[in-house]
């Protein structure tokens, strides 16, 4: 009743002249690649002498979702104005008064007839996408199911590129129909009303705004953000809305150099407390609070498998700091103009049962020790789809050794160095069908023999079987040369962020790669990670992050 209420209201904003007009009804069809499409809420349009108002069924029938959005057009002034209903309180519009004289056409000698009326081809070219046009002016009037072409008559039919049509299909009389006003209290500069449309139409979850991840003693907690590990990383809890089975969700983060010139790990992350021992149990208590994996070389690695007791953390995105965005700019170099921040964007839609409707600790690391450190923000933006992308129900994180708490003593990972590598257990409660591993690795060990700078073999045994072996490397960090105004230049004529790497680069994400177990029985299970780990050199040493999530359903 309450949305039935604020369309009245908002139609009597709009139909406010007092004198009705003969309008026509013009119902249009959509065809793509020959097949008709969305055939329930055909375009309308509503066309009088002084007026176009384009709209659609479900508008006109108030069945239509937040937000939709209704174009009124006065051809002869070669004004419009779209007006969007953002939700069920809030509507915005904004005049455009250039669009319409701008647009150019060649009217050829071609005609055809549509529903009777004798119409002319037009053409003209749009980003690249060639539109014809057929256009009628035996109604008398100006109007079609989109602003182009509305200068030169009543569009009938808009062809784009020969795949997609709209044409009309019913023209009726309307005898009473006002013609519409626009409030000048709802508008707003063209610039502003795209973006609020855009943003309308997904949730933004906001988690950091600019919060310094640095290595200092004077980094505290907040009522609503937390620090640990002298400052390198902060932490605060978000509430999941229910994420429906068409979610696609995506994390975004930005950063700055603060001071630090150094390419950096980073981590966006979230803590299962679905077990006894937790990950937040081992940043408040310290790293001797968290279940401990050997491999016999008589290390100790915390909190970097998943028992009965503890589950490690999920990993959300690894990302790579570049040298000095932003804060190292000053550093002059002809023909290269810096970018002032790096923006990192992943899709994480496989995990999307994990995050709904929970309450979770959701945490950004980046290993440093810089007074200055690195500046962030970081949102998590949820997008409704029709049909389900990536529906994983089951979810089970198994390991991660990337040290998160590195500046709290969490050792690296350093395992590889036997035949064993990582090895971990766990017991499934249920058959799980199609099983997928997401597995993210990158390897360090920075120096000329380093396994940051050496391509080394990654094997993956499921039960003692050997299931996938793959070489991670990246050949392309070349390609983010303009992040990185701190980067080292050689005498071979590169710079240290050109050089290939295993699975990163300076100033990029390192995307998951997805590895098929098949379908696993109920019952104990081990999964094993070999990788030939480098020998260290002096005080230099390798070690590999990796990261395991099981998916399946």
């Amino acid at each position: 009743m309450k949305r039935f209420f604020l369309l009245l209201t908002f139609i009597s904003i709009l139909f406010s002249n007092a004198q009705n007009k003969t309008a026509y009804k013009i119902s249009y069809s959509k065809i793509y690649n020959g097949n008709p499409i969305d055939t329930e809420n055909p375009i309308l349009a509503f066309v009088t002498v002084e007026q176009c108002l384009i709209t659609s069924q479900d508008i006109w029938t108030q069945k239509a979702n937040f937000p939709f959005e209704q174009t009124v057009v006065y051809p002869k002034s070669g004004e419009f104005v779209k007006l969007s209903n953002l939700s069920l309180d809030k509507i915005i519009s904004t005049k455009d008064t250039a669009s319409l004289a701008k647009q150019e056409f060649k009217i050829t000698n071609e005609f055809k007839s549509i529903l009777g009326y004798k119409c002319q081809k037009a053409e003209t070219v749009i980003n690249s996408n060639h539109i014809d046009i057929w256009f009628t002016t035996q109604l008398k009037a100006n109007g079609g199911p989109t602003i182009l072409g509305q200068t030169l008559g009543v569009v009938l039919e808009m062809n784009r590129n020969n795949n997609y049509v709209i044409t009309a299909s019913k023209i009726e009389k309307e005898k009473k129909f006002s013609p519409l006003l626009y409030n000048e209290k709802q508008l707003v500069d063209n610039l502003t009303y795209n973006d609020l449309v855009w943003k309308s139409r997904f949730i933004t979850i906001p988690v950091f705004e600019d919060e310094l991840i640095r290595f200092s003693d004077e980094a505290k907690s907040n009522d609503s953000i937390l620090r640990f590990a002298n400052g390198t990383i902060i932490l605060k809890k978000i509430k999941f809305p229910e994420l429906k089975k068409g979610s696609q969700i995506f994390v975004d983060l930005k950063e700055q150099s603060n001071g630090d010139a150094y390419d950096r790990t980073g981590s966006v992350f979230a803590i299962p407390q679905d077990k006894p021992i937790s990950f937040l149990n081992g940043l408040q208590e310290g790293a001797k609070a968290l279940p401990v994996y050997t491999n016999g070389n008589e290390k100790e690695y915390q909190g970097v498998v998943a028992t009965t007791e503890y589950s490690p953390l999920v990993e959300l995105m690894r990302f790579f700091t570049p040298f000095g965005i932003h804060q190292y700019n000053h550093i002059a170099l002809k023909d290269k103009e810096w970018y002032d921040a790096v923006y990192y964007r992943e899709e994480i839609s496989e995990l999307r049962s994990f995050l709904s409707e929970k309450e979770l600790w959701i945490g950004c690391f980046i290993g440093n020790y810089d007074k200055g450190g690195h500046k962030v923000s970081l949102n998590v933006t949820i997008h409704q789809e029709e049909t389900e992308v990536l529906g994983y129900t089951e979810i089970l994180p198994l390991f991660n050794t990337t040290n998160v708490m590195e500046m709290a003593s969490q050792n690296y990972g350093t395992m590889f160095n036997s035949e064993k590598g990582l090895m971990v257990q766990f017991k499934l409660h249920k058959n799980i069908e199609n099983a997928v591993l997401r597995y993210i690795v990158t390897g360090h060990g920075g120096w000329e023999n380093g396994d940051e700078f050496v391509p080394k073999e990654n094997t993956i045994l499921l039960d003692g079987k050997k299931v996938h072996s793959i070489i991670p490397w990246r050949q392309d960090c070349g390609s983010y040369r303009l992040f990185n105004p701190a980067s080292g230049n050689f005498t071979n004529g590169l710079s240290s962020s050109d050089y290939s790497r295993s699975n990163w680069c300076p100033g990029t994400v390192t995307n998951p790669y997805y590895i098929s177990l098949g379908n696993l029985s109920e019952g104990e299970h081990t999964l094993q990670v070999q990788i030939p780990q480098g020998e260290p050199e002096g005080g230099s040493f390798s070690a590999w992050n990796i990261s395991g999530i099981l998916l399946g359903n």
